[in-house]
This record gives C-alpha cells, sequence and structure tokens, in this order.
C-alpha cells in the first residue's frame, strides 16, 4: 500500500528537497505541497494524504493552527490525516501545543534522509513518538512551564485497569514498546493489545495524545 503524502514548508527548496527523497522510496508517493497553513488545508482537502509533513512557523497560517483545522474538522469532513511535525526543537515552543492538538509526532528538520523516511512510514502505521526518550524531554519542558489546567487530576483515567495505567506511564516516561515489555517481563503484543486498550477507553488517536494526557492528568509529573 502507497504512502500518500503532502509537504508544507514557507522554503520552496525544502519542500522540494523532501519531495525527491520521499518520491524515490517505492511505498511512499507526494501528492502535493504547500507553502503555508491555508494552503495545506486546501491541498489536504484536495488530496486526501494519509500522512502530512507540517512545517511549525509559516506566514498566512502556522502550522499549529493548521494541524489543528486538519485534525479537528468541520462536521461533516470525515478525513484526517496524521501529522507530523517538522521543528527545530530548542528553537520552537509550538510542538507541546501541536502533540494536545493531536500531531502525531515531530520530526528535526536537519535530520538525516533516513530518519525522514522511516518517520513518514512509522506515523502512516499508527505509531506517534519517533524518539520517545526525546519526546519525552521536550512534553517536559513544556508541561514544566505551561502546565495545561488541571480540573480533576486522574478523573479520566479511572476507566482503565492497573496495568493500563502502568502502561500509560511508562509511555510516558518515554520507554518504547519493547522496554516496556522488558521491564512488566510481558510480551511485547501483550503491551500493545493494552496501549490499543487504553486509546479505545480514553477516545485518544495515538501515542503522542496518550503522553500528554498522562501529563495533564498528573499521573506524571516533569522532573520525576
Amino acid at each position: 500500500m502507497t504512502i500518500r503524502v503532502i509537504i508544507v514548508d514557507d522554503q520552496a527548496m525544502v519542500r522540494a528537497g523532501f519531495a525527491a527523497l520521499l518520491n524515490a522510496q517505492t511505498d511512499i508517493d507526494v501528492v502535493g505541497d504547500a507553502a503555508d497553513g491555508k494552503q495545506a488545508l486546501e491541498v489536504s482537502g484536495r488530496t486526501r494524504p494519509d500522512v502530512v509533513l507540517m512545517d511549525v512557523r509559516m506566514p498566512e497560517m502556522d502550522g499549529l493552527e493548521a494541524a489543528r483545522q486538519l485534525l479537528d474538522p468541520p462536521v461533516g469532513v470525515v478525513h484526517r490525516p496524521k501529522v507530523l511535525m517538522l521543528t527545530t526543537f530548542d528553537v520552537d515552543d509550538y510542538v507541546y501545543e501541536a502533540l494536545r492538538a493531536g500531531a502525531s509526532g515531530f520530526l528535526l528538520k536537519d535530520a538525516p534522509p533516513a530518519d525522514l523516511i522511516a518517520a513518514v512510514r512509522v506515523v502512516a502505521a499508527g505509531d506517534a513518538l519517533l524518539a520517545p526518550s526525546v519526546t519525552r524531554r521536550l512534553i517536559e519542558d513544556f508541561a514544566r512551564t505551561r502546565p495545561a489546567p488541571r480540573r480533576d487530576p486522574r478523573l479520566r483515567l479511572n476507566g482503565l485497569t492497573p496495568r493500563e495505567t502502568e502502561v500509560l506511564e511508562l509511555i510516558a516516561r518515554g520507554l518504547s514498546n519493547q522496554q516496556i515489555a522488558g521491564q512488566l517481563v510481558v510480551a511485547e503484543q501483550t503491551v500493545k493489545t493494552h496501549i490499543g486498550r487504553i486509546l479505545a477507553k480514553l477516545d485518544l488517536r495515538d501515542r503522542a495524545q496518550a503522553v500528554v494526557l498522562a501529563y495533564e492528568s498528573g499521573l506524571v509529573t516533569p522532573g520525576q
């Protein structure tokens, strides 16, 4: 199955470079590109991509607002692509908000070509955090300085079993499925089953939103 991708970046050379790299893969097809978030909405609606590579800082409409609108579309719009944010890590302070909005993760703009290709495949497959330990550190930074309001900590987690709660905590701490399986002494497939149930019970799109909820609920606190 071919992964349909659109590339959103205000630099034409970046778009062209990413497109050339991705189109060279037999399982990836770049079906469009856009120079800002407003164009991204139009191109996405027309091409219905599986994955949107979205730069954070752009004119007209930035990547954060575009991600929000793509991932929370108007009534009647059923297509919701996976969104992978492109960031410079220590400059962009929008990534945490993007994950809260439902983005599947982020990728450094200067990452090696192989990482970009792997990222598109991982996100298209339904996974989220491409580098759990790095993403955890990023989320911790923003959760520490700009925590989300908490109405009733852990209230939303009441439907989880003790083991599911434990798995959610380990996800938020940046452990991969393999690491969680090793720590809990269970099969990796069992971990995947737990994660699927967690997402379903909490009405979450993917692992990234699960990490954000773990912080917002108070299950995990920055610096623990």
